[in-house]
């Protein structure tokens, strides 16, 4: 699905490019572009690439990019950059409702353009472009269908956390951006209440469980100075910090920080209280109804949802199906672990031992904490020294490791990554969520850390953004079954290194990928088979390793996420079956690091467009050969 602008800062609660002309194009310059499509369309009938065509088509995916830029604020620190620093993205229906009607236009402009005078890689953009921006269209059926306010992403944390995690203090002028932020809070928030108002009329309210998440993750936010207490709330102590760090008098830090703890204290402060108070009073409302077919045209909106996700035609049970199928191997597979470590008892016992045997977890304090964090690092660096051996491109940017925020790890996932900021100001980030160390057992933490960070997402989102000859819109932009199936594959990879030498991180290894497994199954009994959330709970509690506590979170996420879960596995799937067809295609002449590079050199693509590429470079092999 393409992530345009506004729709990737309604999702990121840090989940989750450079500076540019960021204006909007008047109406000139989009006349300019409609004529330009024109003008394409009937360039060299003799279907030649024709080079003057290829850059106007290429310039057009900037304009289009740059419209939809110019209208988020908040994607715009997402990349790094600092126009309208001081403001919100505008979550109003009227909003949404022009941003549809530029997505038509874009399209019918798109759609004047000849294909046949462009070169591969645009013509495979324009493909690309023409699929995203339908998708979106027919995607505006379903805008009253999200849950906006929700335990894994929501408006007032993602609005913390770009604050926290995006917004530079540099100088006094992005110190009073920051505060201007904290002011706007008051309308930003009002409109995320209009949006639930509008969602509620239309029946779709979260389900009952997410309430007390959101609420305490909105009280811990206005929590502590200025609001009460001593010690500073998050956003407090955040700014606190950064204008501590600028070479500027003690007079004009303290006059800044007192302006901080005034919008603290009479706007960011009362617009949290206000959606605290609405929100309880929605949760009156909320059942404990779970799944996508509760909505109405429940079923079609989750038939919408697998497509964007999978990027493939395949229907919930055809999903599930695949699911009971992987669970049942991979149960085979850890038995043979449990035979080489000579565990005495069956699968659940062994899963039961390596829910509730010490050895397994780091203790709950900052030292257990900081050991994890320590550990998790070290794989990472052992895994860059060993790169070349996988990859003939590697990525720029660093990575760091973190724990996530206190504010939000009692709702967050177990663990994230976030790109870096292209211009360098801000490395990619594997977050690790430490909240509760029984939820994050050493023996998975070699998969975990291969699966975020490298080789999995830090590679292949940093190498995306890094590319030189792809429009932004595919730079930046992604398909959840490629980047996720990405990461889970990027688990499998160490181990034809000669990791994962204990055999409870083998284990562990074998634990992720049957947790993908096991969604398959959830996600489609969820929201298409009607299960409760207490039988998806007891499905995963029995069939995985996971503690309960894992398992509940878990489920939780899958049903406010309908299909986003079965990204991981089908995506998976694809990726070692086009690698083993290659394998066979190719002999001898198979190179993993080729293969990696054509995996990844076209940033993210759907699942049938990557096999037409991998077929396509098996065939140039074996032309060269």
């Amino acid at each position: 699905m393409k992530l345009k602008p506004t729709l990737i800062a309604a999702a990121i609660s840090a989940l989750v490019i450079s500076g540019c002309d960021r204006s909007a194009p008047n109406a000139a310059e989009q006349s300019a572009s409609a004529t330009a499509a024109e003008s394409v369309a009937t360039q060299d009938g003799a279907g030649k690439v024709n080079q003057e065509a290829v850059k106007q088509v290429n310039q057009m995916f900037e304009d289009f990019f740059q419209e939809h830029l110019a209208r988020s604020p908040e994607y715009k620190t997402f990349l790094g950059q600092k126009e309208d620093y001081d403001k919100w993205d505008d979550l109003s229906p009227e909003f949404v409702r022009e941003t549809l009607e530029i997505d038509k236009r874009q399209l019918a402009e798109l759609n004047k353009i000849d294909p046949s005078t462009l070169d591969e890689a645009t013509q495979l953009s324009l493909r690309l472009a023409k699929r995203n921006w339908q998708q979106d269209i027919d995607g505006y059926k379903w805008r009253n269908h999200g849950y906006p306010v929700n335990q894994m992403y929501a408006t007032h944390t993602s609005a913390a956390s770009l604050l926290i995690s995006q917004h530079r203090i540099d100088d006094v002028s992005d110190a009073e951006a920051y505060i201007a932020r904290l002011k706007a809070m008051t309308k930003y928030f009002s409109q995320v209440e209009n949006k639930l108002k509008a969602n509620a009329a239309a029946g779709t309210i979260v389900p009952k469980f997410v309430f007390p998440y959101v609420i305490s993750d909105s009280q811990n936010l206005i929590s502590g100075a200025p609001f009460d207490g001593e010690k500073d709330s998050p956003l407090f102590a955040d700014f606190k910090g950064k204008v501590e760090k600028l070479e500027i008098t003690d007079q004009q830090k303290k006059a800044l920080i007192d302006k901080a703890s005034t919008a603290l204290t009479e706007s960011a402060g009362p617009a949290y209280e206000k959606l605290i108070s609405y929100l309880q009073e929605l949760e009156k409302k909320s059942t404990t109804d779970d799944g996508a077919w509760k909505l109405a045209d429940g079923d079609d909106f989750y038939k919408f949802r697998l497509g964007v996700y999978t990027t493939t035609d395949m229907t919930a049970d055809e999903i599930h199906q695949t699911g009971l199928k992987e669970v049942a191997r991979i149960h085979d597979e850890m038995r043979e672990i449990m035979r080489k470590v000579k565990f005495e008892g069956n699968l659940q016992e062994f899963f039961e031992f390596m829910r509730t045997d010490k050895q397994f977890y780091y203790p709950t304090s900052e030292e257990g904490k900081a050991e994890y964090l320590e550990k998790a690092s070290a794989i990472i660096d052992t895994m860059k020294g060993r790169l070349d051996e996988l990859f003939i491109t590697k990525p720029k940017a660093e990575l760091d490791v973190r724990a996530v925020e206190a504010f939000r790890e009692k709702s967050a996932g177990k663990a994230f990554y976030q790109r870096p900021a292209p211009d360098g100001s801000r490395p990619g980030i594997y977050y690790a969520n430490l909240y509760n160390m029984e939820d994050m057992p050493s023996y998975q933490m070699e998969a975990l850390a291969y699966h975020e960070g490298i080789p999995g997402h830090h590679m292949q989102l940093s190498i995306a953004q890094e590319l030189q000859d792809i429009p932004k819109f595919r730079k930046y932009g992604g398909y959840t079954a490629y980047t996720e199936g990405w990461g889970l594959y990027s688990e499998m990879v160490p181990k034809e290194l000669g990791f994962y030498e204990d055999p409870y991180s083998d284990f562990g290894r074998l634990a992720m990928e049957l947790w993908r497994a096991g969604r398959l199954v959830v996600d489609t009994g969820l929201h298409a088979k009607k299960w409760t959330r207490e039988q998806a709970i007891d499905y995963l509690v029995e069939n995985t390793p996971n503690p309960k506590g894992d398992v509940t979170k878990a489920i939780e996420r899958y049903i406010v996420m309908p299909g986003q879960a079965t990204a991981y596995k089908i995506g998976m799937l694809k990726i070692v079956e086009l690698r083993e067809k290659a394998k066979v295609e190719l002999g001898d002449k198979f190179d993993v690091r080729g293969f990696h590079d054509t995996i990844l050199a076209n940033g993210s693509v759907p699942l049938d467009v990557l096999e037409e590429l991998v077929n396509e470079w098996v065939i140039s092999v074996k032309a060269q050969s």
